[in-house]
């Protein structure tokens, strides 16, 4: 919940925003110093508040745990090229290609049993929205 009114505050900028959470507020100096930064223009965001966006916008991104190998082949996916087009660009084998592409599908959670051109689409949609 803590996120949702976060994100909400600071969609505005970050300058003369405060948002402590109850704990922060009972350490009466941690307070006041927070207070003086806002009014200074400043920002005082929760730590833990911080962990917590920056903890859901990781888990948000699915190709978070793509290679740099696999984001390569799959920017290369989104703009329409063949598997060979892809290993003559990347300069590496289509059977290398085809690796990374089912690594790409498995780490999206695409499953084999999914029409392969259907999953390659999806992983392009996939990139498309990160």
């Amino acid at each position: 919940m803590e996120e949702r009114y976060a994100t909400d505050l600071l969609a505005g900028g970050a300058q003369g925003v405060g948002y402590l959470l109850k704990d922060r507020v009972a350490d009466v100096a941690e307070f006041l110093a927070a207070v003086r930064r806002v009014g200074d223009g400043g920002a005082a965001i929760d730590p833990e508040v911080v962990a917590q966006l920056l903890g859901r916008r990781r888990r948000a991104d699915p190709l978070v745990s793509l290679s740099p190998r696999e984001l390569d082949v799959l920017s290369l996916m989104a703009e329409g090229r063949s598997n060979a087009a892809i290993a003559e660009r990347l300069v590496i084998t289509e059977g290398a290609v085809e690796k990374h592409t089912q690594r790409i599908f498995a780490k999206l959670g695409l499953m084999p049993d999914d029409d392969a051109n259907h999953r390659r689409v999806l992983a392009v949609i996939s990139y498309l929205r990160s």
